[in-house]
């Protein structure tokens, strides 16, 4: 006879993991509606400090230009009003639109930024018009130009609308901006232009290409319009080749990748094909170890990466195992993503700790498996061997799958059992009893009443405690693999004889009904009525 599916609780189904992961997003989303995506990355770190400094990139990037410029700057960014924004946005066949709120930190954050974006544009005599809207003052103007949340930045082509996907540095914006407007490739000639180059970018796709023609060299463009965030460049001539990437080698068809950080040259060893370009692209542009932030949150959890492993620690301990981590990371490139969450940071850190159900006091290391929907929780000391074991297992799907559970509790003579993840097993599967479990959480409307008249009927079958046991279970802070639930309360009666077969009870079934049922199952013993009950009987509570 074919076996009846086992309920348990999917905290590591691909469905709710993606639920979980998109709640994390909303808590670190650039703007409260409009859900533009963060490129703010830490590619470019190369200490310690760096790392650690990646939060405040935009506002040291400020800094180190000067408030002179930066003033300068803002002047060149034209301001809508009610009177000017239709003709300046459809008169124009480029428009960059900052949609902002005085007292918005972000926007304040990203104003400099955006002036200093304008101003390279304007040097590059690129024809994109740089604009600004104080969307709260002009609720209209913003209303009908699509500006639902501070900071918005929008994109128009001929008076029409497209969001931004870039990144949010001053760079990031003209790579973007540059890409949608026909120049997705920067060509160099010469030595003094490459040197010139590598002065202002820290990171950047080189393709060297004997005549600049040909599929290949068209793949390489093809991927260049493709891709949001990255700079593309070009070059017909071998020695300015080898200052963009020294590392090159004696080739004269060649594509690399540089950034700045220990792993700082990637060549490219695939078929010149867009995908396989993009691909390269998309698997070599975080670092070795990605430092969490506000700002790349969004890209970190959207990366092509399908394995991710976390580690949090604080930063004085994050020091210590930088090296560590960065070690391990480089023997499973492009197969796992490295992250590093402050996890003093609560904000950051504690979405996802949430979803383990830990609080640690120590560094620890714990992974997600996307393709799956499993997490995995590194349970021994983070040294190097051990995090090694840990990555080999999640790479070779050989880890056993964390399931989150509060501290153990003994059974008691309390007349209903509180049962934890770790205590499923002892308590209901292996039990000699009928076991009546009441799956609840604490953020259930409906569970508290539930729970009322459980403890009735536990009261009520006291006589039989020997035969039937009653036992409650959190499902927000314990898991099992034996126990999923798709609503809260679930009621579920496992027979002493065939504990795989629990059968669920209907909640909505009065106190009678469920005595009714109860009976009759303990007079069966381990008979095989497996419907619940519909009827009330003469059982009185």
């Amino acid at each position: 006879m074919a076996s009846k599916p086992i309920f348990f609780i999917r905290p590591n189904s691909p469905i709710l993991m993606s639920f979980f992961l998109f709640l994390i997003l909303s808590l670190f989303s650039f703007t409260s509606t409009m859900g533009s995506e963060d490129a703010s990355y830490d590619n470019d770190l190369e200490t310690f400090e760096e790392l650690l400094a990646a939060e405040e990139e935009l506002q040291s990037e400020v800094k180190e230009i000067g408030p002179e410029k930066v003033s300068r700057a803002q002047k060149i960014v034209m301001e809508l009003n009610n009177d000017n924004s239709h003709e300046i946005v459809h008169s124009n066949e480029y428009v960059f639109l900052l949609g902002y709120a005085p007292w918005c930190g972000r926007s304040q954050e990203l104003m400099p930024n955006f002036s200093l974006a304008a101003t390279t544009m304007r040097e590059m005599e690129n024809p994109v018009v740089f604009v600004k809207l104080d969307a709260e003052r002009y609720t209209k103007v913003a209303s009908s130009l699509g500006i639902k949340g501070f900071p918005t930045l929008l994109f128009f082509v001929n008076g029409s609308a497209q969001l931004y996907n870039g990144g949010f540095t001053s760079e990031e914006m003209v790579i973007w901006v540059r890409k949608r407007t026909g120049m997705p490739v920067i060509n160099i000639s010469s030595v003094l232009q490459a040197e010139e180059f590598i002065a202002k970018h820290q990171m950047f796709l080189v393709g060297l290409f004997e005549d600049l023609e040909g599929s290949d060299h068209g793949d390489f463009v093809k991927a260049a319009i493709a891709d949001n965030e990255i700079q593309f460049v070009e070059t017909s001539n071998v020695k300015v080749a080898e200052v963009l990437y020294p590392d090159m080698g004696s080739r004269n068809h060649f594509l690399g990748f540089v950034k700045g950080e220990p792993e700082k040259y990637v060549a490219f060893e695939d078929e010149f094909k867009e995908e396989k370009i993009l691909q390269f692209v998309e698997t070599n542009k975080f670092p070795l170890v990605t430092v969490m932030t506000e700002l790349n949150s969004a890209k970190v959890y959207s990366s092509p990466f399908k394995r991710q492993v976390f580690i949090f620690a604080e930063p004085g301990e994050f020091k210590k195992l930088l090296g560590i981590l960065q070690d391990v990371a480089r023997k499973f490139k492009s197969k796992i993503m490295f992250i590093y969450v402050d996890s003093s940071e609560d904000d950051l850190a504690k979405p996802i700790l949430t979803i383990f159900g830990l609080e640690p006091e120590e560094p620890i290391a714990t992974a997600f498996d996307y393709r799956t929907g499993s997490k995995y929780v590194l349970e021994s000391d983070l040294t190097i061997s051990n995090l090694e074991g840990f990555c080999f297992g999640l790479v070779n799907s050989t880890l056993p799958p964390y399931f989150k559970s509060e501290p153990p509790v003994p059974r008691s003579e309390e007349l209903i059992q509180k049962v934890v993840g770790k205590t499923f097993d002892a308590i209901v599967l292996s039990s000699t009893e009928n076991v009546l479990l009441e799956v609840y959480t604490p953020w259930c409307a409906n569970c508290e009443a539930t729970s009322k008249k459980i403890e009735k009927l536990a009261k009520h079958f006291k006589r039989l405690q020997d035969k039937l046991l009653f036992a409650r279970i959190d499902a927000s802070a314990n898991e099992h693999p034996k126990l999923q639930i798709d609503d809260y309360p679930t009621l579920l009666f496992y027979p002493s004889g065939d504990k795989m077969n629990p059968i669920k009870l209907s909640t909505k079934s009065s106190s009678k009904d469920w005595a009714s049922f109860i009976n009759k199952r303990m007079k069966a013993g381990e008979g095989s009525e497996n419907s619940a009950p519909v009827q009330a009987t003469k059982d009185e509570l």
